[in-house]
């Protein structure tokens, strides 16, 4: 993949030809299902909330709702992922995390994507519920218990703490990382 140094800001900058390749050589058919996706990320034996959580990033990501990721949607992911402004990933994150699809996030949902999130990235500093309690405190201003898009980004946007927050828990650098280098069976646990 080039030099040593090289960042994950630099995968864009690379000729679309060696990324068609790759996509190609990954999945041969064009097109990933959900069960090649969580081959990729070598899901066996993790929780049911971390595989919802990789059902729902690929829900997310396969646009026109075919049940596969094709090329072209594959490229809008890791550019969205790298390269987005701060509006769409917000937005990106409000319907990974509005799981049944009714434009508002209540608590259970978003507990329930905190929890796989640590799940897949094996990172349990703070519990699920805290960090819930702690975003409902200061953006759910009507105090209804939900949060719409408008509510979400305005309050992501007014508190530096939450954003960082966020932006932390939804790193996908490592999911990722296994995507472009190919899997790669872990030496270490």
């Amino acid at each position: 993949m080039g030099a040593h140094g090289s960042s994950m800001d630099d995968i864009l900058e690379q000729d679309m030809h060696y990324w068609y390749n790759k996509f190609m050589r990954e999945s041969p058919s064009g097109l990933i299902t959900i069960f090649e996706l969580k081959n990729m990320l070598e899901m066996s034996g993790m929780s049911e909330e971390a595989s919802s959580y990789v059902e729902q990033v690929f829900i997310t990501f396969d646009m026109d709702g075919d049940g596969y990721i094709d090329f072209v949607e594959y490229i809008a992911a890791i550019s969205l992922l790298l390269k987005g402004e701060i509006n769409q990933k917000l937005k990106w994150y409000f319907k990974l995390f509005d799981q049944d699809g009714n434009g508002k996030i209540d608590k259970e949902e978003l507990e329930t994507i905190f929890k796989a999130i640590q799940d897949i990235t094996r990172s349990y500093d703070i519990p699920p519920e805290e960090i819930v309690t702690l975003i409902y405190e200061k953006i759910d201003v009507n105090g209804e218990g939900e949060l719409t898009l408008e509510e979400f980004i305005s309050g992501a946007k007014e508190h530096p703490d939450i954003m960082e927050m966020l932006t932390k828990m939804m790193d996908l650098t490592q999911v990722l990382e296994i995507i472009i280098n190919g899997q790669k069976k872990k030496a270490i646990k």
